[in-house]
């Protein structure tokens, strides 16, 4: 665990001193769990559970808030089981799959989504003609329900695969109104309308929180770790955690604590819930 800044460390002083009331929102994929060649075989890093079970004691919720259908990490993670021990102890447990498009939370048990955005069905007929194109015929594609992810993890160049696609899955995003965002060896295309950033303020504002913490590793990140500084410039206590990775160095300069990767996450809240 590594402090960015003198003022860094004055951010997790803060919010330790505001626990009870704070919030801790979570990516999944390279933070609660390690990044995997095939991401239907994602599990939860093994330290994870009992890591966040201790937290529960001392915070008032946690969510997981990722780019994953809600349905998809609540099974890969054992979340509904999680979340029910979790309540044992005094936390509520949420998720806010696909960038906050759905909520799920333990108390409920059920899932809440929107429909499919306009567009992406005939952006995912037009898709493999477009990766042929782009000599990616082989890249991955995972489709989400309310959006979709093409992986190029598994190909023989993956960088080189995913500078290819780029641009035109780029183009044919704009013509289908819908939003690229780039990831690690992942370009994922959904609707603009809700990010991450926002699934955090509406977390913070439903728990009424006093503090917010938020880690994660991926672009798709970026707009939760705004959303954390700016609640901090407007007096709450935030701490921005980056899980680092060679893949993805970008991320450091936004955080105050720069962690290694998903057992660094599990080291920075067993070090918080004690």
């Amino acid at each position: 665990m590594e402090f960015t800044s003198p003022a860094a460390r004055e951010h997790y002083d803060a919010v330790r001193e505001v626990l009870a009331g704070t919030v801790v929102g979570l990516d999944f994929d390279g933070t609660l769990s390690p990044v995997v060649d095939d991401p239907e075989s994602a599990r939860l890093h093994p330290g994870a559970p009992g890591a966040l079970l201790e937290l529960a004691e001392v915070v008032r919720a946690v969510a997981v808030i990722t780019g994953r259908p809600a349905r998809q990490a609540i099974a890969m993670g054992d979340l509904d089981a999680l979340g029910n021990a979790m309540l044992d102890r005094g936390a509520e447990l949420f998720v806010f799959g696909q960038y906050g498009n759905e909520r799920w939370s333990a108390t409920e048990q059920r899932i809440r989504s929107p429909r499919p955005p306009a567009g992406l069905a005939t952006f995912e007929r037009e898709l493999p003609s477009v990766l042929r194109r782009a000599g990616a015929a082989e890249a991955f594609v995972e489709e989400k329900g309310l959006a979709v992810a093409v992986h190029t993890r598994r190909m023989d160049d993956p960088a080189g695969a995913l500078d290819r696609i780029r641009e035109p899955l780029a183009d044919l995003a704009e013509r289908h109104h819908l939003t690229l965002e780039p990831g690690r060896n992942v370009i994922e295309v959904r609707s603009g309308d809700m990010h991450k950033g926002r699934a955090v303020r509406t977390f913070v504002a439903e728990q009424e929180a006093t503090g917010v913490v938020f880690g994660g590793d991926d672009l798709g990140d970026i707009e939760a770790f705004e959303a954390v500084r700016d609640l901090r410039a407007d007096g709450l206590p935030g701490l921005v955690v980056c899980s680092a990775s060679t893949e993805q160095p970008d991320l450091v300069d936004l955080a105050d604590v720069v962690v290694d990767g998903p057992a660094g996450v599990v080291e920075l809240l067993g070090r918080l819930a004690r």
